[in-house]
């Protein structure tokens, strides 16, 4: 088993702790077989939620899939405990929001959705309802009489 870090990296005006917003949140991933190499076209998703059981009783998995082409089975599951906001400090650089524990499978893309939150950086103000699918969000923070966004994001994966 091999374990990837989901690196994000944004510019943040005026908000901090940018984070995924509960357990059902959704990580939409593009998921390569490590067996023949095969990556789907679509976007699949995992959540801390769900959880599979892994053939022979070893434990539970976040998403267990066969290979279509291989017909392999892989599995990836969620570090819940590894899952860390993105923070004002952290700005225009990349950080490791969360790892992934893969077993046969890699992660090569990764697409932010809905269900992103933040907060305002000298307000406290709440933002729970982030979506960062068009890799911008821009909103206003009444409390401080500024505009708030999160821009350019972008991200990578490493081994762990």
């Amino acid at each position: 088993m091999v374990k990837f870090g989901l690196q994000f990296k944004a510019t943040l005006e005026n908000v901090t702790k940018v984070r995924p917003l509960g357990d059902d949140f959704r990580w939409f991933l593009k998921l390569k077989c490590g067996n023949c190499g095969e990556i789907p076209d679509k976007w699949q998703y995992i959540t801390l939620v769900e959880s599979v059981p892994l053939k022979g009783g070893r434990g539970s998995a976040s998403m267990v899939q066969k290979c279509k082409l291989c017909a392999r089975e892989n599995s990836i599951d969620i570090l819940g405990d590894t899952i860390t906001p993105y923070n004002a400090e952290d700005n225009e650089r990349f950080k490791t929001m969360v790892q992934f524990e893969c077993r046969g499978l890699e992660p090569v893309d990764f697409q932010p959705q809905a269900g992103f939150a933040a907060e305002g950086a000298e307000s406290g103000t709440q933002f729970p309802e982030i979506n960062l699918l068009e890799k911008d969000w821009t909103d206003y923070d009444e409390k401080v009489s500024e505009s708030v966004g999160i821009y350019e994001v972008t991200h990578q994966f490493i081994k762990c």
